[in-house]
């Protein structure tokens, strides 16, 4: 059985289009868990599967590594699709997976990402594979499924692994609360145990929405994330971001902490907000 996982605060329409994708796939998967953060559950339902609703809160942050370690505990099947609410699978994504998993099944298997322009992610669009205009990440092209992947380029927008091998590695680490470095913990943990990132072809566009670059809206718990990974790990996550607030003024690194000289003002994060960016990146 194949569990499709998802979490979700707010963007009901990117996940009205995450679960329309789904139902157009050539393979359906066996159930959709979809985790609310900091939200109530809603209820939905679907022809094609079986859809779980479950909560997640956390006073101060969204409770991203919680919560997809609640979806993988709520989740029936013994293969596990981890698929961010921005994403509108490809026909095949499941049967890609379900392939690769086949294949390789104590592997993480990595799947593909693309990035839709501005008023392309609507119901209307179909399966978006005819977009010409979405684009991959400049980190993340020209993979051949198969190849290993750079354990430090794992992003958990869009991954599949049994759910062995989930458990092996511990879930997400719980103490990164909020936004930033529990994905790469998390590969760093599999690389440490010899578990095998490797390239798939599963195919996820991802929905445009605003973005912040730097994501000064994330500060507090980028820094404290940040700290977390270099005390298990004794190396700097996230570099290009720590060094953005460093030229701000607003933290300093050191070899080993990070001083917060101040938190942003409102209007420094609104001129980081870039709305018609098409990508994360």
């Amino acid at each position: 059985m194949i569990s499709v996982l998802t979490l979700v605060h707010g963007r009901a329409r990117h996940l009205e289009n995450l679960l329309a994708g789904l139902e157009r796939g050539d393979v359906p998967p066996h159930e959709v868990v979809i985790v609310h953060m900091n939200e109530p559950a809603v209820q939905r339902h679907s022809r094609h599967f079986p859809i779980v609703a479950r909560e997640m809160a956390d006073e101060n942050f969204l409770p991203l590594a919680a919560a997809r370690n609640a979806a993988a505990a709520a989740a029936r099947g013994d293969q596990l699709v981890f698929l961010d609410v921005d994403c509108i699978p490809d026909p095949q994504l499941v049967s890609d997976y379900m392939a690769s998993l086949r294949r390789h099944p104590d592997a993480i298997h990595q799947g593909e990402v693309r990035y839709l322009p501005p008023r392309a992610d609507g119901p209307g669009q179909g399966a978006c594979r005819s977009n010409d205009d979405a684009r991959p990440h400049p980190l993340h092209a020209h993979r051949i499924a198969g190849e290993p992947v750079p354990y430090n380029l794992f992003w958990s927008l869009n991954f599949a692994c049994r759910k062995a091998v989930f458990d092996s590695l511990g879930g997400f680490d719980e103490r990164y609360r909020g936004y930033g470095a529990e994905d790469t913990d998390f590969s760093y943990r599999a690389h440490a145990r010899g578990t095998p990132l490797s390239s798939a072809p599963a195919l996820a566009f991802h929905q445009h929405h605003a973005s912040y670059d730097p994501p000064l809206n994330h500060l507090a718990s980028i820094v404290a994330n940040a700290c977390t990974f270099k005390r298990s790990w004794g190396t700097w996550p996230m570099r290009g971001w720590l060094d953005a607030f460093e030229r701000q003024g607003l933290i300093t690194v050191h070899d080993d902490r990070i001083a917060l000289k101040r938190m942003p003002t409102p209007q420094e994060i609104a001129a980081c907000l870039e709305k018609d960016h098409g990508a994360d990146f």
